[in-house]
């Protein structure tokens, strides 16, 4: 068996603002958007159909944002892991999302033993900023 990871979708009461707020974060792009989803694409994913197995296999994921009436009430089940490279300076990152309106979040970790900080996005979705990573 040999399924392709197609895409992570998260709810969001204002899905178009979330999607725009990761795809600035990730550098990536919307791909499409209605009333009921907004896809945020990497940036070289392409419309052209794939052929051959291998090829769908090695193509990147996608996120996907739809819209719910609830807000978010609860930790995460299911979160996003971000990894700057080890030429990046982590911290730096760190600011710049909590620059973009990430928020430092508490989950229960304790930040003396982890090597990863614990952010949420505008809707306060859990999301970790690994540490610097070269592979």
């Amino acid at each position: 068996m040999a399924l392709h990871l197609y895409s992570l979708t998260v709810d969001a009461r204002d899905h178009r603002a979330l999607a725009r707020w990761w795809a600035d974060v990730l550098g990536w792009r919307i791909g499409y958007e209605d009333e009921h989803e907004c896809e945020v694409l990497p940036p070289e994913a392409s419309e052209d159909p794939v052929d051959d197995t291998a090829t769908w296999l090695a193509r990147r994921s996608m996120l996907s944002f739809v819209p719910v009436p609830e807000g978010k009430t609860v930790k995460n089940r299911l979160h996003i892991d971000l990894a700057p490279h080890v030429g990046q300076d982590r911290d730096a990152e760190i600011e710049a999302l909590l620059a973009k309106g990430a928020t430092r979040a508490a989950v229960g970790q304790d930040d003396d033993e982890v090597t990863w900080t614990v952010l949420a996005d505008p809707e306060g979705n859990e999301f970790c900023v690994l540490s610097s990573r070269d592979r």
